[in-house]
């Protein structure tokens, strides 16, 4: 039995990280970073709530005893932040804190919502980004930490996305057909949600590398073909 925390649960693939870890048998407590409070009453809920994000880090501290598991699902875009520089404190900066709050405090598993394409020596500022968190995690030397990459996310969103709503589309037609036909490109929220529980807990047991990095088709494979 295990308790965990998470921040991002209001986004795409948190909401589905916290929907699969309520429903998890092996989950007795899920602690949730957010500004907000969670629609959800379920006992195991535990919300962590305050609109000053600088506060998420101290609070994830508080947390006695420290959960085993800590998931970050917790990003946004350049748009929604108003620039790049804005879109990094949140994706890079406060991520970073809190996977740093989150070693301090004791946490054994580290599981990170990252990207395809993520890459520190990328030309461009997104996948660039993404590779520099995922570096910056995996030096904090956690037991185990594991990177999820899917590819494009696709789900109903609560925020608007202009850019990514017709290749979302494709995606979603052509998974109502085949799901061989998106699955090396694109991959539903559920799957990804699912995908990510189940690969902290197979790091919380002992399972794999001390670092794992999850593609597209281990979150297939995790998420779906071995749920």
């Amino acid at each position: 039995m295990s308790s965990v925390a998470l921040v991002g649960a209001t986004g795409l693939v948190g909401t589905q990280i916290l929907s699969t870890l309520l429903t998890h048998s092996s989950i007795t407590s899920i602690h949730c970073l957010s500004r907000r409070q969670p629609s959800s009453t379920s006992p195991k809920l535990v919300p962590l709530v305050s609109k000053e994000t600088e506060q998420w880090p101290i609070q994830l501290s508080s947390i006695t005893p420290p959960p085993s598991i800590f998931f970050s699902a917790l990003g946004t875009t350049r748009g929604a932040a108003g620039s790049f520089e804005a879109q990094r404190k949140i994706d890079y900066d406060l991520n970073l804190a809190l996977a740093q709050a989150a070693k301090a405090s004791g946490v054994k598993v580290y599981v990170l919502i990252s990207t395809a394409g993520a890459n520190p020596h990328s030309m461009m500022g997104y996948p660039k980004m993404k590779g520099e968190l995922e570096e910056a995690v995996k030096a904090l030397d956690f037991e185990h930490t594991v990177i999820l990459r899917p590819g494009l996310l696709v789900g109903d969103r609560q925020e608007s996305r202009p850019a990514e709503f017709v290749v979302r589309k494709i995606a979603g037609f052509a998974g109502a057909l085949s799901n061989g036909l998106k699955d090396f490109w694109a991959q539903d929220d559920e799957v990804v949600g699912r995908a990510a529980v189940s690969a902290g807990l197979k790091a919380l047991k002992g399972e794999g590398p001390k670092v794992s990095i999850v593609g597209q088709s281990d979150v297939v494979r995790l998420g779906r073909t071995e749920w």
